[in-house]
């Protein structure tokens, strides 16, 4: 594991792309240290916080939606906007309260049907979601990945086509490989500008092939990335996903997302060194999952410097805790800037 290099002084440009609970989970955390809007002369570390959220949610209210109205699924950017917004505040409450109850309304929680509303009215669904973002006053901005109706289709080991991410998600087998529909999809420009201007750029954690490379899988995205002048993260997971990646160690996360992206994505990888439980390690392996193993020497052999830290958090589930991991992230990469990619 190398030493970080000699860091700059100025407050940073950070951009997390990601989907599902991992990308809330690391914007609850870094929100923290983002200036607040009515802040004058803050001295808050990081300037500019940019959310990047796949579109490829097919299930739940979000895939109802997208169904019925043509829209984007709004879940993983509601549950960003709601990360972001001022905590505890009722807005965000309401955003999350999901009706019990209801012909056709069972199910549906109260932002989803904000932001698609919006979307209607607007005609333009990222238009809805900066609507969205001033109602809720949030530290940062939130973008989709793209504004094209896009989804996914794996292709199995076994040479099975799955489409959806919802059945690709429920699917116990090994996946061979992960793809868009249709394939050339083009990213707003909003996100390419944000991830040029980066100092720093984080992927993850979350679903690989559901959350993690959806968004590397627009083209303009990934090249954006790989012209950035930005340290680029990858925050590992802390278990692997019953079939999804079944015995994945960090190293096969990493190679995978190469793999599929055909380029050298990351510069370091933030890895977790607290062992879990006894007990959730029993409660995880009765469903297939197990905490994946860092693989440093592998990781090395791929040359990516590892930042290993106490970023567990266990409450009855693996999670990460959000203001550990957030800390760490502070002091490796944004404390007086970060270096820039060598």
């Amino acid at each position: 594991m190398g030493s970080v290099p000699k860091k700059r002084s100025l407050p940073v440009r950070v951009v997390a792309l990601g989907g599902g609970t991992g990308l809330s989970a690391v914007l609850r955390g870094l929100k923290q240290h983002v200036a607040a809007n009515d802040e004058t002369n803050s001295l808050a570390p990081i300037a500019d916080l940019t959310a990047v959220v796949t579109v490829t949610d097919d299930g739940g209210s979000s895939g109802r939606l997208r169904r019925e109205y043509r829209v984007l699924p709004p879940g993983d950017i509601r549950n960003c906007l709601v990360a972001l917004s001022p905590s505890p505040n009722l807005l965000g409450n309401l955003f999350q309260y999901r009706f019990p109850a209801g012909r056709g309304l069972a199910g549906h929680s109260f932002g989803n049907l904000f932001v698609t509303a919006l979307t209607n009215i607007t005609g333009d669904f990222p238009k809805a979601v900066q609507v969205s973002a001033q109602v809720l006053a949030i530290r940062g901005q939130i973008f989709p990945s793209t504004e094209q109706n896009v989804t996914l289709e794996a292709e199995l080991a076994d040479g099975t086509i799955v489409p959806g991410e919802t059945k690709i998600s429920k699917s116990r087998k090994p996946i061979a490989r992960i793809r868009l529909v249709p394939s050339r999809v083009r990213p707003l420009p909003e996100v390419v500008r944000a991830i040029r201007k980066a100092d720093l750029i984080l992927v993850g954690p979350g679903s690989l092939y559901t959350s993690i490379l959806p968004n590397l899988l627009v083209p303009g995205i990934l090249r954006a990335m790989m012209n950035a002048r930005a340290q680029r993260v990858y925050i590992a997971n802390l278990m692997t996903q019953p079939g999804e990646t079944r015995h994945y160690t960090v190293a096969d996360h990493v190679r995978a997302i190469y793999e599929h992206t055909r380029a050298r994505v990351f510069d370091v990888a933030v890895i977790n060194r607290t062992p879990v439980k006894p007990r959730l390690l029993r409660l995880y392996a009765a469903q297939g999952a197990e905490p994946v193993d860092p693989s440093y020497a592998e990781m090395e052999e791929l040359g990516l410097r590892c930042v290993s830290g106490a970023v567990l958090r266990e409450d009855g589930k693996v999670r990460h805790h959000e203001a550990r991991l957030a800390t760490l992230l502070m002091d490796s990469f944004v404390r007086g800037g970060p270096p820039r990619r060598r």
